[in-house]
């Protein structure tokens, strides 16, 4: 732009000083004068030389400077202005500089055979050395692949091709103007677009408007609907895992303080992925080297250990296995394992690779191979797994339903939840999926932007657990989706409720004066009944109390500092709210208790009737939790009374009525029995039995 800008003057310059010699003659003002014409004209040619065309300039000026140099003879103004008369001077006509477009192709197309030659040597090496660090599959179907193909090799092919082809079409240096070379390079020059067009082409055959793929989409995940009571097994506290992934984080970073030969040198990396270990939750994750000179320091004997956080109990320990880790993510070069595994395989798509242990400790990274069954790019799914072992770099290939019991993850759990998704919008038409959204269903939102979805350990696997709900996303679900990370096996259980949100805000509200925060919830099984768990977290970030919540009244939410306290809670609160007929199972024993009764109250505790108890001899309360227990009705006191009860302090939760009710005809409840005590004004006021019965006294 600069030498642009200054033309014009040197230009002007270069005229005016060569046009005083002629006048003057030979004296010696005149010599001068042509001295400095000869300096610029020495000037203006080293500017040539360095590579600045200033035929892109005022054509004239140029033409004429050459012509006083006595290389060309000086033309008129009217050919030196472009018009007609330049057709006699014999030489092709350039462009003004504001008119040429091309100058970069231009100068490529002056290029020499040898200059192509090394060229294209250059380029070939520069595509293999980016090959080997970006390491894309070699697979029509993957993206990367196509933008490296893009990017490396089609782009400067077509750059060439266009190149040639401007070089015949105007001329240029060593090449003559050739119109038949010029269009033969022209549509060679398509190609490269016609490649790029191909992939857009089969990037919109992939997607679900396409005429056939939204029913393609919706059977990819086949759905197998089951009862939750039958098939959902009693839970197993030591299989509940009870914190989620920021607090095993938070945990498995304070244990590098256990091994401070290493904190310097190895940092833990932020995979902890879950899996089910010796029948047991917990979250693994590798160290990694904290950066590359602390790689080349320790690159010989490797990653020496792993972190595994017990899920159950909170324990955390540093494990080292029998031989160090040496392919890593952290490392940068040919052991980096996604290079390793990719150029090991170099025709497999590789989804979110896992590291996960075997049941000897032996560290692992599970590689699961993508596949698209519609279109290029559509209908993603898992066909394969690459086991490699994380010390030895032994890689292990099976087709999905041969890979071993211990592995876990060979699914995403990100795609398992597209997928179920993809049933739920498309199983009507891509249409319906927009419009009439008639049977849509999707998974429950998450919290924060992310996805929502939990593991529950189940059968020795892993399995990913969300709420389902309609289209609309309200804050009920319709049922709730299991799906095997490790075959896809998927079933739904349909069971209304309250969405994990809803869930999450009424644990919170239970404990707001102290703050916490819940994780997302689990799904447990207790006595039937479908459960959230979740824990309640201070600002740090760990674990203080539990929270269990029905899923279909939400408003019964229990906590409890342990779990055993919080389950014990939670089966009282079902029992006293008539939810839970029978409590002999679990940790709860049910008890049997028979007398005389001695007083009889009614009170309404959070919108729900209950008839509080006493017998005749016997200190404890006892609490008639009605809908369960509406047969209490049918006593008043001195009537006799046998019921089964859960131990609990204040009071006793009555769970059965084990006895048959008095003969209403001879003991009529009085207008100031407990039947009359129902709409006592405060709800802890004592009833007044008739005249001929005593006063029953107690209190709540």
């Amino acid at each position: 732009m600069f030498f642009k800008a200054i033309w014009p003057i040197l230009e002007s310059l270069a005229n005016v000083d060569k046009a005083a010699p002629q006048a003057g003659g030979c004296n010696e003002e005149g010599q001068k004068v042509a001295d400095k014409s000869s300096g610029l004209d020495a000037l203006l040619e080293a500017l040539k030389q360095s590579g600045v065309d200033f035929d892109k300039g005022k054509g004239p000026s140029s033409q004429q400077a050459a012509s006083d140099s006595g290389k060309v003879p000086r033309a008129s103004k009217g050919s030196a202005g472009g018009s007609g008369s330049g057709k006699g001077r014999g030489t092709p006509h350039r462009p003004a500089w504001p008119g040429s477009s091309f100058p970069f192709a231009q100068r490529m197309g002056q290029f020499g055979r040898r200059t192509i030659i090394i060229g294209i040597v250059v380029l070939v090496v520069v595509i293999v050395a980016c090959y080997w660090w970006f390491h894309p599959p070699i697979n029509i179907h993957s993206a990367d692949t196509w933008y490296f193909i893009a990017i490396f090799i089609l782009l400067p092919i077509f750059l060439a091709l266009y190149t040639r082809h401007h070089a015949y079409l105007k001329g240029s240096g060593r090449i003559e103007q050739d119109a038949k070379k010029a269009k033969t390079f022209k549509w060679l020059a398509y190609i490269p677009v016609a490649v790029v067009a191909l992939g857009i082409i089969g990037a919109i055959a992939s997607m679900p408007v396409f005429p056939g793929n939204a029913q393609k989409y919706a059977n990819i995940l086949p759905v197998e609907k089951l009862d939750f009571a039958s098939d959902i097994k009693e839970v197993d506290y030591s299989q509940v895992p009870v914190i989620d992934r920021d607090s095993a984080t938070i945990l498995g970073n304070r244990t590098m303080g256990t091994i401070p030969e290493y904190v310097s040198q190895f940092e833990i990396s932020p995979l902890y992925s879950q899996i089910n270990y010796q029948q047991t939750p917990v979250r693994v994750s590798p160290l990694v080297y904290a950066d590359i000179f602390k790689w080349w320091n320790n690159r010989k004997t490797g990653i020496p250990a792993y972190v595994l956080v017990d899920m159950t109990t909170q324990d955390t320990k540093i494990v080292k296995p029998q031989t160090a880790i040496f392919y890593s993510q952290s490392e940068p070069l040919e052991r980096n394992i996604d290079r390793y595994v990719q150029l090991k395989y170099p025709f497999y798509m590789f989804d979110q690779k896992s590291f996960e242990i075997d049941d000897e400790g032996n560290p692992w990274w599970i590689c699961p191979v993508k596949e698209f069954t519609v279109g290029l790019f559509g209908g993603q799914t898992i066909s394969r797994a690459v086991l490699c072992n994380a010390s030895t770099g032994e890689c292990t290939d099976l087709p999905v339903d041969q890979v071993p019991q211990w592995v876990d993850r060979v699914y995403p759990a990100e795609l398992l939840i597209q997928q179920y998704n993809w049933g739920g919008s498309y199983a009507g038409g891509w249409l319906n999926s927009w419009l009439g959204q008639t049977g849509v269903f999707q998974t429950t939102p998450g919290t924060n932007g992310q996805l929502g979805y939990n593991y529950l350990a189940k059968d020795d696997d892993v399995w990913v657990y969300s709420g389902v709900t309609s289209a609309t996303a309200d804050n009920s679900i319709i049922g709730f989706v299991l799906v095997n990370q490790r075959t896809a096996e998927a079933r739904f259980y349909a069971v209304a409720g309250a969405t994990e949100e809803s869930a999450m805000t009424s644990a919170e509200g239970q404990v707001q004066h102290l703050r916490y925060s819940a994780t997302f919830p689990i799904l447990l099984n207790i006595n039937n009944q479908p459960t959230y768990f979740m824990a309640l977290k201070d600002d740090a970030g760990l674990v203080k109390m539990y929270a269990m919540l029905d899923i279909q009244r939400y408003q019964n939410v229990a906590v409890g500092d342990t779990v055993v306290a919080c389950q014990q809670a939670y089966k009282q609160l079902l029992a006293t709210n008539g939810v839970l007929e029978d409590a002999s199972g679990g940790d709860l024993t049910s008890l049997q208790a028979s007398g005389t009764i001695a007083a009889m109250t009614q009170v309404v505790v959070d919108g729900n009737s209950h008839f509080y108890v006493q017998l005749v001899g016997d200190m404890k309360i006892y609490d008639f939790a009605l809908p369960g227990m509406l047969g209490i009705i049918n006593y008043q006191a001195r009537d006799s009374i046998s019921f089964s009860y859960l131990d609990a302090v204040p009071a006793c939760i009555a769970t059965a009525i084990t006895s048959s009710p008095p003969n209403l005809n001879n003991s009529a409840p009085g207008a100031g029995s407990a039947g009359g005590s129902a709409n006592s004004a405060d709800n802890t006021t004592s009833a007044s039995s008739s005249a001929d019965n005593p006063t029953n006294t107690s209190s709540t």
